[in-house]
């Protein structure tokens, strides 16, 4: 899918729902890449070995990666992003749900960046449903207070916080680690927006799916204007069908945009 400026990759959550987990990353890879991606965003390992098996498994099927995570292993996971070269690892300072002050988060939060940058590792926020940093306000706000902080923008996350998708993108396109797109449907209305229960309100479907009225095309045609270069990103939580009709169907609507 290289088109000489954007890679893409895929967020593989929702391929582990409806598979039940990973049995063989290998399979995955050679699944994801007939589907026409450029890697993965995430290599999982529990261990040091396992990591750099887990890469090689990565680099002989022609495959990438951008962050990795150790079983919340922080510093191995920080040791392993160093070794591997990746652009960035998730920001991961403990529990991060709503009931959390944010200045308990802030306060771990700038530790474990602290942690990182000694290793060379840059950390990036993803914003997401039931966090710490759920609507764009607080996308804002962590951003002001950690200016070293990258933003793995999720679309999905965003849009279904009302928030102003090409707005954040315009602000922090040269702060952005990476881009999570998905499309959004809404199946119960009467729960409010950012409830507790968020994943009874809504699902993460397919480009087109949706009932939001995300604009897709819109915000890679953003992405482009203000300067963004680095990865796209589908990540469809949930699957109605086997994950790879879902994969090649979304890579198609972004070829078409690209």
């Amino acid at each position: 899918m290289n088109n000489g400026k954007y890679k893409v990759g895929v967020a593989d959550y929702g391929m582990n729902v409806w598979e039940g987990g990973c049995f063989s990353l290998e399979k995955r890879l050679a699944a994801v890449k007939s589907c026409g991606y450029d890697g993965i965003e995430m290599l999982r390992a529990g261990n040091a070995e396992e990591f750099f098996f887990r890469a090689g498994l990565f680099r002989r099927a022609g495959m990438e990666f951008l962050s990795c995570d150790a079983s919340g292993d922080q510093e191995l996971t920080c040791r392993a992003a160093a070794a591997t070269k990746c652009p960035y690892v998730w920001l991961n300072c403990g529990k991060s749900t709503r009931d959390v002050p944010y200045e308990v988060w802030l306060r771990r939060a700038k530790l474990f960046m602290t942690a990182a940058a000694a290793w060379g590792v840059k950390c990036a926020i993803h914003n997401h449903l039931g966090t710490v940093i759920e609507s764009e306000a607080e996308i804002h706000r962590v951003m002001a207070d950690c200016p070293d902080l990258l933003l793995l923008l999720d679309v999905g996350h965003l849009g279904a916080m009302e928030g102003d998708i090409p707005g954040v993108i315009r602000r922090y396109a040269g702060r952005l680690a990476s881009v999570h797109l998905k499309d959004v449907l809404i199946k119960d209305p009467s729960i409010p927006m950012g409830a507790e229960n968020w994943w009874e309100r809504l699902e993460f479907r397919e480009f087109g799916a949706g009932n939001i009225g995300m604009d897709i095309p819109g915000a890679v045609k953003t992405l482009r204007e203000s300067g963004y270069a680095g990865w796209l990103l589908v990540e469809q939580d949930t699957h109605r069908r086997e994950p790879a009709l879902d994969l090649k169907a979304n890579l198609e609507i972004l070829r078409s945009c690209l």
